[in-house]
C-alpha cells in the first residue's frame, strides 16, 4: 500500500449536511478499494488563489490515506466528475506529516 496525502476543495455554497454526506461517500469508496483514512481535519473554509468557476472561497478537507496506487487513478475519476468538488490534489509520500497541520496551526493563533 501507497501513503497518499489528499485535500479536496468542496463547492463553497453547499451545507454541512451534504458536505458531510460528500466526505462519507469519498470514504466509502476508499474502503471498498480496500484503502485506509489513517488521519484527516478540516480546514474550513478559504480564501482560493484565484477564481475556480466564479467561486472566491471553497471548504478544504485534508486526508491521510494508505491505497493501492491503481485505486487513486479511481478515486480521481469520481472526484472529477463530482459536480460539488471545485479541485482535488493527491500527492504522493513516504510518511504522512504530524497532525496538527500548519493550515491548523494557522487557524488558532
Amino acid at each position: 500500500m501507497n501513503k497518499f496525502e489528499a485535500v479536496i476543495l468542496y463547492n463553497p455554497d453547499l451545507s454541512n449536511l451534504i458536505i458531510t454526506k460528500e466526505e462519507e461517500a469519498f470514504n466509502s469508496t476508499i474502503e471498498k478499494s480496500s484503502g485506509i483514512i489513517i488521519n484527516k481535519e478540516e480546514w474550513g473554509l478559504k480564501n482560493l488563489s484565484y477564481k475556480i468557476n466564479n467561486y472566491k472561497k471553497a471548504f478544504y478537507k485534508y486526508y491521510q490515506i494508505e491505497i493501492n496506487g491503481t485505486q487513486v487513478q479511481d478515486l480521481k475519476k469520481n472526484l472529477t466528475q463530482n459536480e460539488k468538488v471545485l479541485r482535488h490534489l493527491f500527492v504522493k509520500v513516504n510518511e504522512h506529516q504530524t497532525l496538527p497541520t500548519k493550515m491548523v496551526n494557522n487557524e488558532e493563533k
